[in-house]
């Protein structure tokens, strides 16, 4: 079976799962800057890229409302 994302949309998928689960509420996109030390836009693209995939949702107007639309069988481990 062909995988829905690159390596690298995996590891943000991975790591919105595993904040989510530690924090209880997803990540900011600061916070996803931070973690994998890209530029604003950087994150900011690859939200809309998951988005426009179908690997995520996203509330618009609401801070933080990012959730995951495919199962934690379907990620790969954080690296």
């Amino acid at each position: 079976m062909k995988k829905k994302y690159t390596d690298k949309q995996g590891q943000y998928l991975a790591f919105i799962h595993y904040y989510s689960k530690i924090h209880g509420r997803s990540p900011s996109e600061a916070e996803m800057q931070q973690y994998f030390r890209v530029s604003p836009p950087a994150v900011h693209q690859m939200v809309l890229t998951l988005e426009a995939r179908g690997l995520i949702a996203r509330t618009p107007g609401q801070a933080r409302s990012i959730h995951l639309l495919i199962s934690r069988d379907e990620l790969p481990n954080l690296a």
